[in-house]
């Protein structure tokens, strides 16, 4: 029972701005998460809705929805900037 992957637009512009290895790493995370949308290391978040995972120095903010099998991913950031906004 696999989940249906979206991403928000910021998401992608920041993906798109990427060197080839983070991008090439972050991208095979978020395919992952189609099979298993809470993997080890995830942390719910309290501050805002959503979900956090961590890949090298950036940071997955995305939200599942169990009901339709969704997981939208709202936001990709470096550690530093993703908790400012």
């Amino acid at each position: 029972m696999a989940y249906k992957i979206t991403i928000e637009k910021k998401a992608l512009k920041f993906l798109s701005k990427l060197d080839f290895k983070p991008k090439k790493r972050i991208s095979e995370v978020i395919t992952s998460l189609a099979e298993n949308p809470r993997p080890h290391g995830v942390k719910k978040l309290i501050s805002r809705p959503g979900w956090r995972l961590r890949v090298s120095d950036y940071r997955l903010i995305y939200v599942i929805h169990d009901d339709i099998l969704s997981v939208s991913v709202i936001d990709i950031d470096h550690r530093k900037n993703i908790y400012k906004r």
